[in-house]
Parts: structure tokens; sequence; C-alpha cells
């Protein structure tokens, strides 16, 4: 059994460390104590063998814990089959080495809700572990929590390779109409077209939504309106959705947690915090189908205070192997979010190592973002990804927003430092709004290996500091409509012939000075409209 010793602080001295020298506000972060009593799951009835169901067990253990006054509920060695676990306030459900916790393929053994107050008009699967309006509730030990979620995932055609494909349309399960997605049940397949019957009709019954129950994907955990959690040691395995959400919480400790799930399982994100206020993450590993360590600010609780819906988070030491994106804000982003910061993390293989994206509609302000001390190797798109028209074209409205000005997204204050990359399709991709540039970024001792260079649109304020950017192709640096930007030292390699190219006829205010310029034909080239003093370089790049 794991025993938690805190300080008088609330404070271990390992979290103190972690929260000490940040270039933010720091989180507060108390550590929940637990009554020193535990009740196994074996107690109530519980058989580990696999095949038993263990639903009313687990409730019985949970309920009888909480109502002595709270404290350990203990899951030994063994295989639990069980449906959809509630937790209550003062409870550590603790999953001992060798544990695994395994949720049912049978969809009828996950209830549906009308959200978990009972109001919402969209009903959805309960998490498969979950917690509403609690506090002091943890999931500690060593041991395993399997979602089983390719029973109810469905998967693109284009991310198998052709035998995987015709082993998985031969395994059972429906095929769309264009035959690109597979669906593991006729009942997934139709339920998304029937979900948008009923959302746009009011008043449609839970026994119609029921009839959506294969397509409503449940999360594997999920905290709603929740304070002091704890999340230490377990493995998160194969959800069928998103892996471990809180949302609307605070006061969240997430610590040697593994996230583990197929690199194209659809929406299988890792960790994704949602909405939530005082967040310590630190030595996890995230192998995710989805955006790995992602933040989402989206709508704050009524209880919650008035501010940024994301606010203090601190991530650090963690390893991120496949994933849409190593680090992510978005997409939604019109809660607001700062002061976060990201520190010694290691990223191999994701789709992008750095990644922002939002959306007029779906915008607000994100300010005061720090990331530092970020490795990353083997990315198959940017580097470093800022896009607001995440699901749209450029000029084209997305995410709801019909007018310019609702909801725009308001990127700025973003310092980058100490990042290296080897091997992307790109080294940095930033693509603002024309009416809301993405502002003030600071590039200091910044090293990218990629296909090719930077490009910016829609960016002021910008600044690189030592950086030295790679490419095999095309310019180091290609601005369009750039309004402000310094270039202080860095270096390109010598077989780019073109240092920077500038487009757009606002751009302006751009200075190069301190940077080794090699032997390229031309240092700098202006399009069409823009005028010859937009970019100041300094003497040795004139030569």
């Amino acid at each position: 059994m794991l025993i938690l010793f805190a300080t008088a602080s609330g404070q271990t001295d390992e979290i103190a460390q972690y929260l000490r020298g940040l270039p933010c506000d720091a989180p507060v972060i108390a550590v929940p104590v637990f009554p020193d009593r535990v009740v196994t799951i074996v107690e109530h009835g519980a058989i580990g063998d696999g095949e038993t169901m263990n639903t009313e067990a687990f409730a019985r253990a949970i309920d009888r814990c909480a109502e002595d006054g709270g404290g350990t509920v203990l899951v030994p060695r063994g295989l639990w089959l069980t449906g959809p676990i509630r937790l209550r306030s003062n409870i550590n459900l603790h999953v001992a080495e060798g544990a695994v916790v395994l949720f049912s393929k049978r969809f009828e053994d996950h209830p549906i809700i009308a959200g978990f107050d009972g109001t919402s008009r969209r009903y959805r699967c309960v998490p498969s572990v979950s917690a509403y309006r609690e506090e002091n509730v943890a999931i500690t030990g060593r041991g395993m929590f399997d979602g089983q979620g390719d029973a109810w995932r469905p998967v693109k055609k284009e991310k198998m390779t052709a035998s995987e494909w015709k082993r998985l349309v031969s395994s059972g399960g429906a095929v769309n109409t264009e035959g690109k997605i597979w669906y593991p049940s006729r009942g997934a397949m139709e339920g998304e077209e029937l979900l948008k019957t009923l959302d746009a009709r009011k008043g449609s019954t839970k026994e119609e939504f029921a009839k959506a129950r294969e397509f409503l994907r449940p999360v594997l955990v999920q905290f709603v309106e929740c304070r002091n959690i704890l999340i230490d040691g377990p493995s998160f395995v194969n959800s069928p959705s998103f892996h471990v959400q809180p949302v609307q919480s605070e006061n969240i400790l997430i610590r040697n947690v593994t996230v583990r799930t197929e690199w194209w399982a659809q929406n299988g994100d890792g960790i994704d915090l949602s909405s939530c206020r005082d967040v310590l993450v630190y030595r996890s590993v995230v192998d995710a189908g989805d955006d790995a360590l992602c933040i989402k600010p989206g709508t704050i609780a009524r209880s919650q205070k008035p501010g940024p819906a994301c606010e203090r988070i601190v991530i650090a030491d963690c390893k991120v192997f496949h994933g849409h994106g190593g680090f992510v804000i978005g997409s939604e982003s019109y809660g607001g979010a700062r002061n976060i910061a990201v520190r010694n993390c290691t990223f191999q293989g994701t789709d992008v190592g750095l990644r922002f994206k939002s959306a007029r509609g779906r915008g607000g302000v994100i300010e005061r973002i720090f990331v530092e001390g970020v490795s990353m190797t083997g990315i198959a798109r940017e580097a470093i990804l800022f896009d607001m028209f995440y699901d749209a074209s450029p000029g084209v409205a997305s995410g709801g927003g019909t007018e310019r000005g609702e909801r725009v997204p308001e990127f700025r204050d973003f310092t980058f430092r100490d990042i290296f990359c080897s091997g992307a399709a790109r080294a940095i991709s930033i693509r603002g709004l024309e009416e809301m540039p993405v502002k003030n970024l600071l590039f200091e001792n910044v090293v990218l290996q990629a296909e090719r260079g930077m490009i910016c649109t829609d960016g002021e304020g910008i600044v690189m500091k030592h950086v030295q950017v790679f490419p095999s192709t095309g310019p180091m640096v290609a601005l369009e409509r750039v309004r402000g930007m310094e270039v202080d030292g860095g270096g390109v390699r010598a077989a780019v012939d073109t240092l920077l190219t500038v487009e757009g006829g606002v751009s302006g205010g751009i200075r190069l000075r301190g940077i080794d310029p090699g032997t390229r034909k031309g240092v700098v080239v202006l399009g069409s409209g823009v005028s010859p003093e937009a970019v100041v370089v300094d003497e040795r790049l004139r030569k």
C-alpha cells in the first residue's frame, strides 16, 4: 500500500523543487492525504479472473470506505473486469502492481447520462473512471487501467497499411460508403448521423440517444469540477476516447503515469487539462493517438472564480512518443490561458512538436506561455506550429465564428528557450490572422534541423536570439505581413541560398544582425510592394 507523506505546507520536497524558479506564477499544489483505512474490493465480492463482472463490487467497496470517512480502496493483483467506476470524496483508488482493471467491451455495461448533473441536452456514455464535484480523490499504484477501446473506436484507412486494413475489415464491423473509415459495429457507424439528427431536434429522449450508444465513446478517466486530485503511478491504456481528462478542476497533481494507445487511435488524447487551474504534471510517459499533453481552455464551471480557464500549470520531465502534438494548446481557446510552463520534456516521432491551434469562433487570449528545455527527434511535420486556422482555410471563419471579431484567438507573449529538434518537415510555422497577428514571441538558444525553414504569416514582435535553423531547402525564414522582427545571432547552412524572404506591403521593422551568412546568392529577397526600408541588415550581411 502506498503511503503519502506531506510537509506542513501540503507540499513534498519533490513538488517544491518542480515549482522553484519558474518564469511565471507557480501553481498552488497540496497533496491530498487520506485516512489510514484500507478496504479491498475482494471483501465486497470482486473476483479477479477476467471473466466475472465486478461493477457492483467496486461500487460497494468505494461506498463503504466513503461512508466510514474515506481511505484507500485496494485493487490487488488480478484481472478485474468491470463497468464504470465512480469515485467519491476522500477515496484513494490504489491499483497494486500486477492489477489490471479491464473495462467491459459490452456496450450495455456503459450507461448513458445527460451530463453529470442530468441537465445536458445531449447524452453521453459514463466515463470508465469518474468523479463529479468531489474533493480529495486519487488513483495511485503501479497497476493498469485498460479501456479496451478497440471495441469502440473507428479507424481511418489512411492510417494503416494495406495488409492491416484488410485484416481489420475481415475481422467484422462496418465500413462507410466511401470505403475510408472502419467502425467496430454498424451501430457505431450509423450513430454519428443519428446524433446530428437528435442534436438538431429539441426534446430528444434518452431512449433515442441510447440507439447511438456504440458511437458515444467513453473517456477512460474524467474528473469534473473536483478539487485536490492525485494521479500517481498507474498506466492508462487503450481508451475508447481521451485517456486522462480533468475538467473544470483545481489543485491537480499527475506524476509517474504512463498513457499508451495505438498511434492511429481516433481521438486517443493522452492527458487533457480542460479548464483546469493549479496543475503539476511530471515524470510521465505518453504514447497517444491524438494530442499527447494538451491544454484545452474552454468553459469554466459556475463554482470557479472568473479568469482564464487554464492557469498556473507546469508540465515537466515528460516523454512523448506518438501523438498529433507533443505539447498542445487548443483547439478551443475561448476560455483563455496564462502562466503555463513546460520544462525538460522529450518528444520523439510526434506529428508536431509544440502545437498551438485555434480559429475564429473558438478563440480567446492565450498568454505568458514558457517552454524551455525541449528536445525533439523525428517530427513528421512542424517542430513548432501556431495555427489560427485550425480545421479551416485562410480567410474562412471556423468553429462557429461567422463574423470577424467573434471569439478571435489572441496568442501572445510566448517564450521558447533551449529548444532542439533533429528532423522535421518544417522548423517553425506561424499562421496568425490579419486582424489579430500572433504577437510577442521570443526564441532563444533554439536549434532546429528540418527539411524547410521558418515561415510566418501575420506575426508581430518576434525576437530570435541565437537561433539556428538548418533547412535542407528553401530560405531560412519566409515572412508575410510581419511587423517587427529581430534576428540577433545564429546561422544557417551554406547550402541554403536565401536567408530571408519578405512578402506583404505591411511588413516592416525587420532587423538582422550578428548572423553568419555563410556563402549564398542572396541574403534578403523582398517581394513586390515591400519597402526597401522594411528590412535593416548589419554590414556583415551586406557583403
